[in-house]
């Protein structure tokens, strides 16, 4: 640990990088019972932290290192640190990028001066055609998280959070990915004020330290979900994890629901917009504090970027109120019969129905789908059930239900006729780039007829269809076999409570 707090002290990056300020958070603090302190790496300026380590690192390179250049793998936010420091020391640097990362990280890459490269759907893909220029053209790797100069840079995070806040500080709740980050602050904090926890959070679509913790050593996940891009890692550092192991006292994973509430939280109280990885640590510590029923701490979490694609934002806007706890989806089976309807609103009491859909479904049944306000509490659901079952016989709560809050909320009312038949429905994901629809229905081809069919772009880096094929029941084997062999993520839905209810 001594060597990291050597390294922090020397570390360069005030040379470009800003000493952030860290705001209370008033709205936060009235409403979880503690202090909230936010450290706004969303104001540096590139929007992200990740200018402290990427310039600590290439300060410190040779003159021969800077006159080849360097070259690094980024879904963004390193991506435009380097392009930023390689600016400023007058270094050529390529910055090798997924196909999937957003518009605005790459756009800045390049207004920076830095040459972006697109290639892979993935940072892994990335990654490996980084280490093949590299090795082609004599360039210069700056790791966007597993090197010692690197971790260093980012830990003046932490000598700033210590010399900001000279109290007793509780927790820091910090965002991982690689683990840079976490590793940096957890060496220095640790050193200097070893009560304090240090907390990883970590979305739970790419939870590798999570795993490594779990496991006791490093591992890769088997998938990796990019809603959160900028921590969408497989595998925890090799350096970081030599840290982590030893000075992180727990890792906390939280849904894309908890992390969009979370965004609108630091919104609330900053009127700032953060990236979905930049909210991760606020995300953790509302789940601690829920958890731990903790009143009067200090509690900081780390808002470590704000580069956001703008029309992501309707997506985030959609399922804050989920993540908040703040709205429940309801599907409904009621008599088709003057007053059932009037039943049904008066069993919700006095909640607010955000969203209403209802289609005539024969003469003796009708099917409503319904969004309602509730109460953030953690019986706020389970009261909502109890309540409607007591009036309501077929009642279902589908506020978990990723195909009906992604698909059938907008489908409702299609049901299919009685000539479809042998239907089975897929959920798939894919690469969200121009022309990936076509690539993907091109690839879908005309084997099976489809019977369904729900696109939506989302603003997010992977689109997400809802498929209905009509698979004759001797052909069930040969369609999962195709399937796997489009190369997309996929899941079966054809059993999917709220198809059947609405679709099927």
């Amino acid at each position: 640990m001594q060597r990291y707090i050597k390294k922090i002290l020397e570390a360069r990056v005030y040379d470009i990088a800003v000493e952030t300020p860290m705001d209370e958070a008033r709205g936060l603090s009235e409403r979880l019972g503690n202090r909230v302190l936010l450290k706004r790496e969303d104001e540096q300026p590139v929007f992200s932290f990740k200018i402290r380590g990427a310039y600590n690192k290439m300060s410190q390179l040779s003159d021969e290192e800077k006159a080849r250049g360097v070259i690094t793998a980024s879904a963004g936010n390193h991506a435009q640190g380097v392009a930023a420091s390689a600016r400023h020391l007058g270094i050529k640097a390529t910055i090798v990028m997924p196909k999937t990362t957003p518009d605005v990280k790459v756009s800045n890459v390049r207004r920076l001066g830095g040459r972006a490269v697109l290639h892979g759907d993935t940072f892994d893909e990335a990654r490996a055609h980084s280490e093949k220029l590299m090795a082609e053209k004599g360039l210069v790797y700056v790791h966007p998280y597993d090197d010692p100069d690197v971790i260093a840079g980012q830990g003046t995070i932490a000598m700033e959070i210590l010399r900001q806040e000279s109290g007793h500080i509780d927790a820091i709740f910090v965002p991982v990915g690689g683990g840079g980050l976490i590793a940096g602050i957890a060496s220095y904090v640790k050193y200097l004020r070893p009560e304090t926890k240090v907390i990883g959070v970590e979305s739970n679509e790419s939870a590798c330290l999570a795993l490594a913790m779990q496991k006791g050593f490093r591992d890769t996940l088997d998938q990796v979900g990019i809603f959160a891009d900028g921590v969408a890692v497989a595998q925890i550092g090799e350096h970081t994890w030599e840290v982590a192991k030893d000075y992180v006292d727990e890792v906390i994973t939280v849904s894309t629901d908890e992390i969009c509430a979370a965004i609108k939280d630091i919104f609330d109280d900053t009127r700032s917009v953060c990236e979905p990885a930049g909210a991760l640590g606020v995300a953790g510590m509302k789940k601690y504090v829920a958890r731990e029923q903790v009143e009067g701490k200090t509690l900081i979490a780390i808002d470590s970027g704000a580069n956001v694609n703008f029309d992501r934002l309707r997506h985030i806007a959609e399922r804050s109120e989920l993540g908040e706890q703040r709205e429940a989806i309801i599907a409904a089976r009621i008599p088709e019969r003057p007053g059932s309807f009037k039943k049904f609103c008066a069993a919700l009491g006095k909640r607010n129905i955000t969203e209403f859909n209802y289609r005539y479904s024969n003469d003796q049944q009708a099917i409503v789908f319904a969004g309602v306000q509730i109460l953030p509490n953690n019986g706020g659901r389970e009261e909502l059930m109890a309540e409607m079952r007591e009036h309501i016989e077929d009642v279902v709560d589908l506020t978990d239900n990723e195909t009906a809050k992604l698909h059938v909320r907008y489908m409702v009312g299609g049901h299919a006729p009685a000539s479809v038949d042998n239907e089975v429905v897929y959920r798939f994901e894919f690469p969200e780039r121009p022309g990936a629809l076509m690539k993907f229905l091109n690839k879908l081809g005309g084997r099976w007829n489809i019977s369904m069919f729900h696109y939506r772009n989302h603003g997010a880096a992977y689109g997400r269809v809802l498929v209905g094929l009509q698979v004759p029941a001797a052909e069930h084997d040969q369609v999962g076999q195709f399937l796997e062999e489009i190369g997309y993520t996929y899941f079966e839905e054809t059993d999917n409570t709220a198809y059947k209810l609405f679709l099927g």
